[in-house]
């Protein structure tokens, strides 16, 4: 595949004023006009964030708990935006509570709400000059641009993140790890705009990454990996779905044991793109079987509106379905608060 042309040096080290004539520095805001949508100003006092203020959303987040997270959410964001002025280190502390708030965004369902916390995002990545957490807020960018049609650049930021954090000979776990979850993100992006072999060569990549993270010692216990052998099986689902190989698609999903996936968030992507996979190979009832795994593995990811649509769909095919009225009733109404 044809590389986009990278930074001339890395990035730690450099200054917040330091100009970045790359598609890292201006790419991850988006660029102007892309997402007009206003981020809510929210009227409550402004804390001064924690050593890890992102910690108790996050968990919130792996756990499904959408609900929750929407009413601590805006305190959060007060805080990323007062934390962005305490130096390179608030402003990485800021930019994870941004990338959380993108994330929840893409759950349910506001395109463009999550661009807008991705640019903010990029803008606090950009002042801390981590790679990893420049890295995490390129994956953030990535799903609203891709979802905007906008998937070359999605491409080229995520590219040229990897690089970043890939650059030097020895990289640290931490480097591994947001390098094997860019691969995948790109992989998606690019079996999205149906460039299967791009696709292939990236989840390529993610799987080499995730062996060689194996080998190295995790000593992060309050920040769990997210690269692993089941994360890379999981997007091996949507990638090859998203090609139209809908049989290695399945044959995935049948070597995916959900004990693989750590959080119920992830176990619960695992059932919903394993019920699309199913569907398009006219299996309804397998895919309703994997639907009501969803709500078991985490109750509001049922509610969201993609995972909705997709009862529906499974409802056209086959109303008769045992079990499947009630399912469709109970999950009817989100909880998800509108924007």
């Amino acid at each position: 595949m044809t590389r986009p042309r990278l930074l001339a040096s890395g990035i730690q080290g450099k200054g917040p004023g330091v100009e970045r004539r790359s598609v890292l520095a201006a790419g991850v805001a988006l660029g102007a006009g892309v997402f007009v949508g206003p981020v809510p100003a929210w009227a409550t006092p402004a804390p001064r964030l924690s050593a890890d203020p992102g910690a108790a959303g996050r968990r919130l987040f792996a756990a499904g708990a959408y609900a929750r997270l929407d009413e601590v959410l805006p305190q959060l964001l007060v805080g990323a935006a007062h934390s962005m002025e305490q130096g390179p280190a608030g402003a990485a502390r800021a930019a994870d509570v941004w990338v959380l708030a993108s994330q929840l965004a893409v759950k349910h369902g506001r395109t463009e709400a999550a661009g807008v916390y991705a640019e903010r995002a990029g803008a606090a990545a950009r002042r801390s000059g981590n790679p990893v957490v420049l890295a995490a807020a390129a994956r953030a960018a990535a799903t609203p641009l891709r979802r905007t049609g906008r998937t070359a650049g999605a491409l080229q930021l995520l590219e040229e993140a990897r690089t970043h954090l890939t650059a030097g000979s020895r990289p640290t776990a931490a480097e591994l790890d947001a390098a094997g979850m860019v691969e995948l993100t790109a992989a998606y992006t690019a079996a999205q705009a149906q460039q299967p072999s791009t696709a292939r060569d990236f989840a390529d990549q993610a799987e080499q990454t995730a062996a060689r993270l194996a080998r190295h010692p995790n000593t992060a216990a309050s920040r769990p990996r997210e690269l692993t052998a089941g994360q890379c099986a999981l997007y091996r689902i949507g990638i090859h779905r998203r090609l139209g190989d809908v049989d290695t698609a399945l044959a995935h999903a049948r070597r995916l044991r959900p004990a693989q996936l750590p959080t119920a968030e992830r176990r619960a992507r695992a059932a919903t793109d394993t019920a699309r996979a199913l569907l398009d190979a006219g299996d309804a009832a397998g895919a309703f079987a994997q639907l009501r795994l969803v709500e078991l593995a985490a109750p509001l990811e049922a509610r969201r509106p993609s995972v909705r649509t997709l009862t529906r769909q499974v409802a056209e095919l086959r109303p008769d379905l045992p079990g499947l009225s009630d399912y469709a009733h109970r999950t009817a109404v989100s909880p998800l608060s509108p924007a």
